[in-house]
């Protein structure tokens, strides 16, 4: 009868075991195998085992460290019992069977009852350190920056990797002391409740015990007290003038901060004397002391104060009074988005523009001429290229090749797959993760042709052909930009006619995949644990899954960099880069942090990550491999704090650029994003003196066209820099604010102009206008070209016959000491919607010239200034030069 009754509590047991089993499976032990497995697979095991050792390590100390603590204070409270006086209440207990229990529960019985609370009181007081264990990482594998921050004197580093986890500490310090000392409390309390035969005092020992955790709470205080000073330095009061601390922060609101800890100290002090000694019933010194630091603490709070300061010292004199805080402020953020690597050259325009035209007059400088951008040709390489409909074109990406004994700048984009484009019938397990399992090839075009001629195509077609020699012996695109699922290659399937890369036959059958990347499923034990982990038992039962299969997950690229490195942030545009053995994708990675000292707060949008913060360094260049899927990771700036706190960390994960492949070290190139946003502060920190800062004279904006602003764009040029070699840099034009006309023309590039070879040397160079010139600025040669009667007529005629005419992105170069406009003209099909480049204008100054080609266009308006050089008197209209038949 007994074993029936233990039935119902038998089942009830097995019931929740298997749950327990069944959780912890299916969300520790899976996710802990196939990570396991995927991190092999891409030869980062060591990376993996430390990565969770350090996590489980930090997260496990920082536990063990509070549950020591709470578990020592409650062992001490109810070993000692703050009786008074021990012995003789102990033997009054032995006389008493029911004060017998309650002495042996909280004598011997400590390990039972408070071990359990403990635990828990570390777990809710460590639950902050779980989400935020690379915070401790950074701070004890972190260095010195031997850069120094002028409000405080503190290096950069204290901020970047030390004050994070000061600040996470301190609240929890303080929160675990106010504890301890209210429950030990409690257990004195209800001692002298229970206890018969005590005294009102507590016992010394008690009040020790006490009042070292008063202590402890006091210097907690204090330590946040010390902490608020520096929140001083991300004050943003002063926006939209300056970022960071002013007068009233410094002259007020600090001296009210170190007031403060003194008063709260004397406080402190005073209530130990009240509570701990005879003299407690002199209650007069405490309360004065509670009064002081009251009203010292509430002072900030007051705004009459401030305000009368703000009112009557500082507006009355703004620039004298916070001079020295908008230096600091132009200073700090100078530094944290790495300006200091901008060169300035002061640009005098020459209105006279023969000599620079004759300077120029090389057709090499015309050859490279992005008239094709990758806005408009996305849409050709989509209708011309895609040829399957499971396949697409996501981006276009600008770069530069050796092509014919010359440097030339390319288009180009990988062919990726898209299963979502099959026909629904098609759109089944097999086909979907078997059969099409990756891209095929990419196409190159010349971004620089001739107007009314078909595309320069240097790479296209299934059957890769080209040109110009250049070959790639595994095309096949496994990993790349776009939604990839699971693929599983090789397998057993005969896959007839999917991507036609077979030469061999007229069927073109793919080659059999023989790469290294995915996870092998050479076992039972694999093919189920992988079944369950992507929720499909067909993976189980397959027939066509071989020992010598695998699986390839995390194949976007910028998921599969975040799987592995997700302290990083991705530059929005990863680009292909094709060699003579495979396709690379080379992937911008930025570190940041918001706790720079006075830098100026910024938002940007990453892939899947908008981010605040006032610091950032293009840290790392991640190389893809969009066959194999491995990745490289290689340090581009070794003066980030951050990253070389994360390189000590991780050895072995980081290496120097220079371990980098030459051949693609030579395609490395400045971010557009970084470069974007440091143009984005630049537009107004470039008035470095406090007295033009505070004025904003010559703050800039991005130039515009039809209202959009022109982003930067990749241009490759003999600037004159070195020795007739060609950099490929990004351009940007800039205008006053409010205004049209050009202010800036800055060109960032990675080319070291010190040395003239092709050691990663990032830099930016600005060529600031006089203001005594009027330079045109995108949007005023748009209107001149819609201005000229000429052009509107031929634009009138074009855009006839099921054809709109658009204008291209227009290119804007520094020549010399004038600027050369370049506008594409495109015809595009309203059926088909692909873009022919049909004319660029070309104009310098006022003067434009429309023609098939840069070179004659160039040429027409180079013999147009010689001619007139000598008497040609600006008279502010508009003069063009149209092909004589109208074309």
């Amino acid at each position: 009868m007994r074993n029936l009754n233990l039935i119902p509590a038998v089942i009830f047991a097995s019931i929740v075991i298997s749950i327990v089993v069944f959780v912890a499976f299916h969300f520790i032990f899976l996710d802990l195998f196939v990570d396991l497995w995927w991190f092999q697979s891409i030869k980062l095991e060591n990376y993996f085992w430390l990565r969770l050792l350090y996590k489980f390590f930090l997260s496990g100390g920082v536990t063990l460290f509070f549950f020591t603590i709470f578990l020592f204070h409650f062992w001490i409270a109810s070993r000692y019992l703050g009786l008074n006086p021990q012995d003789e209440v102990l033997s009054n207990f032995d006389q008493n069977v029911k004060f017998q229990k309650f002495s042996e529960k909280f004598l011997y019985g400590s390990a039972k009852i408070y071990a359990p609370i403990a635990l828990l009181l570390a777990i809710f007081i460590a639950v902050p350190f779980y989400n935020q264990w690379e915070t401790t990482l950074l701070y004890f594998f972190g260095n010195r920056s031997n850069v120094a921050e002028s409000v405080y004197g503190n290096d950069i580093s204290f901020y970047l990797l030390s004050l994070p986890i000061y600040k996470l500490i301190q609240p929890e310090l303080l929160s675990t002391a106010i504890l301890i000392f209210i429950m030990v409390g409690v257990l004195y309390w209800l001692e002298h409740i229970f206890v018969p035969n005590q005294n009102k005092e507590l016992h010394p020992g008690a009040k020790i015990h006490l009042g070292i955790l008063i202590g402890f709470v006091v210097m907690f205080v204090v330590w946040g007290f010390l902490l608020q000073r520096f929140s001083l330095l991300y004050t943003d009061s002063h926006e939209p003038v300056f970022y960071g601390p002013g007068t009233i922060e410094i002259r007020y609101q600090l001296p009210l901060i170190w007031l403060g800890i003194v008063s709260f100290l004397a406080m402190a002090v005073m209530a130990g004397v009240y509570i701990f000694s005879d003299m407690h019933r002199n209650k007069t010194p405490f309360f004065i002391s509670l009064a002081t630091f009251l009203v010292i603490w509430g002072l900030p709070h007051v705004e009459f104060i401030p305000n009368f300061i703000q009112k009557y010292i500082v507006d009355p004199n703004p620039v004298k009074t916070e001079k020295s805080f908008i230096q600091q402020n132009i200073d700090a953020t100078w530094d944290a988005y790495d300006l200091k690597n901008i060169k300035t050259v002061d640009l005098s325009i020459n209105l006279n523009a023969a000599e620079d035209i004759t300077t120029w007059s090389s057709q090499k400088r015309f050859e490279n001429i992005p008239v094709w951008d990758r806005e408009h040709l996305i849409s050709s390489y989509k209708q011309l290229q895609e040829i399957r409909p499971y396949y697409q074109f996501i981006n276009v990406d600008e770069d530069r090749y050796p092509i014919l004994d010359h440097m030339h700048q390319v288009n180009l984009a990988a062919r990726e797959i898209n299963t979502s484009k099959l026909p629904d019938e098609a759109q089944n397990w097999e086909n979907i993760h078997l059969r099409y399992t990756h891209g095929y090839g990419a196409v190159m075009s010349s971004a620089a042709q001739d107007a009314d001629k078909p595309l320069v195509w240097y790479l296209r077609d299934l059957n890769m052909t080209t040109t110009v020699g250049l070959q790639v012996k595994y095309p096949d695109i496994y990993y790349g930009e776009g939604h990839y699922d699971y693929a599983i290659v090789p397998n057993k399937l005969n896959i007839v006619d999917i991507s036609g890369s077979n030469p061999n036959t007229d069927l073109g059958i793919s080659q059999v995949y023989h790469g290294e990347g995915g996870i092998p499923i050479n076992s039972l034990f694999r093919k189920a644990l992988l079944a369950i982990y992507l929720k499909e038992e067909k993976i189980f039962f397959s027939t066509n899954i071989g020992n010598d299969s695998k699986v390839k997950i995390y194949r976007n690229i910028a998921d599969r960099v975040k799987k592995l490195t997700p302290f990083l942030h991705l530059d929005n545009d990863p680009y292909l880069v094709a060699e003579k053995d495979r396709f690379y994708w080379i992937q911008d990675a930025y570190t940041l942090s918001d706790k720079y000292p006075v830098s100026r707060l910024n938002e940007f949008e990453f892939p899947k990550d908008k981010q605040n913060f006032n610091y950032i360094r293009n840290s790392v260049k991640v190389v893809v491999d969009a066959y194999d899927g491995d990745l490289d990771f290689y340090i581009s700036d070794p003066s980030d704090s951050i990253i070389e706190a994360y390189s000590n960390a991780y050895p072995g994960l980081f290496k120097p650029l220079k371990e980098m492949p030459e051949e693609l070290r030579q395609h490395l190139r400045y971010p557009r994003d970084l470069y974007q946003l440091q143009m984005k502060v630049f537009a107004k920190y470039h008035q470095k003196t406090p007295e033009a800062f505070y004025e904003q004279g010559e703050t800039w904006q991005f130039a515009t066209v039809r209202d959009n602003p022109v982003m930067p764009y990749y241009q490759t040029m003999d600037f004159g820099n070195c020795n007739d070699q060609e950099e490929f840099v990004l351009i940007n034009p800039m205008t006053p604010i409010n205004r049209d006309n050009l202010s800036m023309i800055g060109l960032a590039g990675v080319l070291d102009k010190d040395k003239c070879n092709q050691d990663y040397k990032p830099g930016i160079t600005v060529y600031k206008f006089a203001k005594d010139v009027q330079v045109n600025g995108p949007a005023q040669v748009e209107a001149l070209i819609n201005q000229n009667p000429e052009i509107s007529a031929n634009f009138t005629l074009w855009g006839q016959a099921g054809s709109t005419v658009e204008m291209g992105r227009m290119i804007i170069l520094p020549m010399g000491k004038t600027v050369l406009y370049v506008q594409p003209i495109y015809l595009t099909s309203t059926k088909t919607k692909i873009p022919e480049l049909t004319r660029v204008i070309v104009s310098i100054g006022d003067r434009l010239v429309i023609d098939t080609t840069l070179w004659s266009a160039f040429n027409r308006l180079k013999q147009f200034y010689l001619k007139d050089a000598a008497d040609v008197k600006e008279t502010g209209s508009t003069k063009a030069i149209v092909k004589p038949d109208g074309q």
